[in-house]
């Protein structure tokens, strides 16, 4: 692929955690990729913990190829299928279950103002991929920037999508912007993803370029409360 000026970039990413590993607890991950469509790629991940085979995380991603040279999206070439996907799964096989698979549910567009922002951001080096793109932890650390501390301080992280819209460079300046999303109900398929709606929180995120404001990211978080 890299001969021939190819290379993946993420499309969607989406995580969710049913239970926190402790210290000492050893986790046990499975990932696997497949073709998804003419241009794309998925890779899936499930996070059990060692010890009694629990469910403890699944995530799911799905990437496009593009021509690394003019940015456009790229045709997966037999060449390339038969490179990259020769010891991947024949037959689909999806870490979320088909029902009720809040993996798919679709972020709406964000409008002004937001109810809470950290502006200004500017990626690091090490906030770079092997192609000089930021990379995706960055975008997950940049969206957490704009939630409000009595969140970070009285719940924890259950649930985050990513919709990667744009490209972010070295010297790109970035705001994060959130707004509580209100009257929605996380929903995945696990019995650890349901608390009671009093001890769940919901926001919806954008990430953009300052200034010129477009879009670079739009993102989903679920909170679910912390036990005392």
């Amino acid at each position: 692929m890299r001969k021939l000026g190819l290379i993946w970039v993420t499309n969607r990413m989406h995580i969710e955690i049913y239970k926190y590993p402790a210290w000492g607890d050893v986790v046990e991950i499975e990932t696997w990729c497949q073709e998804d469509g003419r241009i794309g790629t998925r890779r899936d991940w499930i996070l059990k913990d060692l010890a009694n085979g629990e469910v403890i995380g699944r995530a799911t991603s799905k990437w496009v190829m593009m021509n690394q040279n003019t940015r456009r999206l790229q045709r997966v070439s037999d060449d390339v299928r038969d490179e990259v996907f020769v010891h991947c799964p024949k037959t689909p096989r999806l870490a979320f279950p088909e029902e009720n698979n809040g993996s798919l549910k679709k972020i709406p567009i964000l409008t002004d103002p937001a109810q809470y922002s950290r502006l200004g951001l500017v990626p690091r080096r090490a906030d770079l991929d092997m192609n000089q793109h930021v990379n995706n932890v960055t975008y997950i650390g940049w969206v957490l920037e704009s939630i409000p501390q009595d969140i970070i301080d009285t719940h924890e992280l259950q649930t985050i999508t990513l919709d990667y819209r744009r490209e972010c460079q070295h010297d790109d300046i970035v705001d994060s912007l959130t707004y509580i999303e209100e009257g929605e109900k996380s929903s995945n398929g696990s019995a650890f993803a349901a608390p009671h709606p009093e001890e769940q929180r919901q926001f919806l995120h954008c990430l953009r370029f300052a200034g010129a404001g477009d879009e670079i990211n739009r993102g989903r978080t679920v909170w679910r409360k912390l036990a005392r």
